[in-house]
């Protein structure tokens, strides 16, 4: 098994709340947030999408992304978390696809093992018990807000670099935010993108999880070394 050293860094600070308003038409991108958000965790949101977007996605990495989703991943523009063996865990995506489709969820978990073992947690019913404590617990509340809002920042800054319109979508982020638990694996890939302590489900899960799935140990089905052997070998054929 291959270990990481520590987890990434956090994209942003924390602060304390309110509403967020996005406006997005083609060459206007504005983003309000609450004091939920700094500036300076604003200006983190910016900086990690310019650092996403200087490594777009190689043909190797979208040839394992393809394998698997078991189709072409439409939108991929970077991979925004890797397994320590190199292979991707979770892709980013544009917020407008190639036929000028929103799509809303930015951050997608595209890893079999992390998909197979966030399943499991929705199965057993989990996302029941979250929602009823985001209703009594007020700071997770926020921070599931601020959470919502930071993932709007992030597709904001990705929309204004690509130059992708997001009217259709804005407001709109991803896994039932900010105020339901609809779909852990959105809450799961946005902590693998932007960092720990940005989602606090997402990184629920990823502690629930870790028995089965983590980031810093490598177990995937097919490591990354061994997919690109085994094709070199069947080339050489």
């Amino acid at each position: 098994m291959i270990k990481a050293q520590g987890r990434p860094q956090p994209a942003v600070e924390s602060q304390a709340a309110d509403k967020v308003q996005v406006e997005s038409e083609v060459g206007q991108h504005e983003v309000e947030v609450s004091s939920l958000v700094s500036d300076r965790g604003l200006a983190a949101v910016r900086d990690r999408v310019q650092e996403l977007l200087a490594t777009p996605a190689t043909p190797d990495q979208i040839a394992v992304v393809n394998r698997q989703l078991g189709r072409y991943p439409r939108g991929m523009v970077a991979v925004g978390a890797c397994c320590v063996c190199g292979n991707p865990l979770a892709v980013v995506t544009r917020p407008q696809l190639e036929d000028d489709t929103p799509f809303p969820t930015t951050c997608y978990l595209t890893s079999p093992e992390a998909v197979k073992a966030v399943s499991r947690l929705e199965a057993d019913g989990i996302m029941a018990d979250w929602n009823t404590e985001l209703g009594s617990n007020a700071d997770l509340a926020d921070s599931y807000r601020r959470a919502h809002e930071l993932y709007l920042a992030f597709r904001s800054a990705l929309a204004q670099r690509l130059g992708d319109d997001e009217g259709r979508i804005a407001g709109i982020s991803a896994g039932g935010m900010p105020k339901r638990v609809k779909c852990l694996h959105a809450l799961t890939a946005q902590s693998l993108v932007m960092g720990p302590g940005i989602n606090p489900l997402g990184d629920r899960v990823l502690d629930l999880v870790r028995p089965v799935f983590d980031p810093q140990l490598c177990r995937c089905a097919q490591p990354w070394a061994e997919a690109f052997r085994q094709e070199d070998r069947q080339e050489n054929r």
